[in-house]
């Protein structure tokens, strides 16, 4: 089995995979990984990998130091099962391209725009060559309601979970609307204007706040919240003769 590790700005994911099959998903904080100790009594795991898009702390680092199989730590020198373009790719989020990774998994031979709806919203697209050719990063959902706070003298800090309206009827449902309908149409902008050079377009929405666009994006999407967790496991098979 496989144990995937994935760090990300607010929380971590622990998987375990059988194969390309997925088990279990554990959520732990991304500074201590309290899941291990369970996760090393149930399951008898191989090898596993570690990406993180922080950098990870000195608690991290002893439990991954003691585990007691090969792990792999993602980085830009780390051999991949696509081309990557990217110019700096000492600077690519690890989620970012383990994502696409993933979706090209899922769908190989296909142009694909991977929408990352989390901390921040990364908008990336592998061609149907099978080449990362790059994307944009976009404040997500919470750094945007959190500017509007601290940005202003009196406008509120509020969250998604409220009165919704076309156009707002107070400054709370005004800031709410705007932000969530922001997001979205700027999506269906990203979707547009690719579909233009590439018609047979495939769009994957992941990420904590996915389910939040799902129903209100007037396209056909693939949601998937661990299509990260199946790219790392997907470059972990890649490499496994490798560690």
């Amino acid at each position: 089995m496989n144990l995937i590790i994935d760090i990300g700005n607010t929380a971590a994911k622990v998987a375990i995979f059988n194969n390309n099959s997925l088990v279990e998903v554990f959520r732990s904080s991304n500074q201590y990984l309290d899941c291990l100790p369970e996760i090393l009594c149930r399951f008898r795991i191989n090898k596993g990998i570690l990406a993180s898009v922080i950098d990870i702390t000195k608690d991290v680092s002893e439990q991954i130091n003691a585990l007691p199989f090969p792990i792999l730590r993602l980085s830009p020198e780390t051999p991949i099962p696509i081309e990557n373009l990217y110019h700096t790719p000492e600077t690519l989020g690890n989620d970012r391209l383990a994502a696409v990774i993933g979706a090209n998994e899922i769908y190989p031979k296909k142009d694909i725009l991977v929408i990352d709806a989390g901390t921040a919203i990364t908008y990336d697209f592998i061609d149907a060559k099978e080449r990362y050719l790059g994307g944009n990063i976009s404040p997500g959902k919470k750094m945007r309601f959190k500017a509007l706070h601290e940005f202003t003298g009196k406008l509120p800090l509020i969250d998604e979970e409220g009165i919704r309206t076309p156009l707002g009827v107070n400054t709370e449902s005004a800031i709410r609307e705007g932000v969530i309908k922001g997001i979205e149409f700027e999506m269906e902008g990203y979707i547009n204007s690719l579909k233009i050079s590439y018609p047979e377009l495939l769009v994957f929405l992941t990420g904590g706040d996915a389910n939040l666009f799902e129903t209100n994006l007037n396209k056909s999407i693939f949601v998937d919240t661990f299509l990260v967790l199946k790219g790392l496991n997907r470059i972990l098979n890649y490499n496994n003769s490798n560690i």
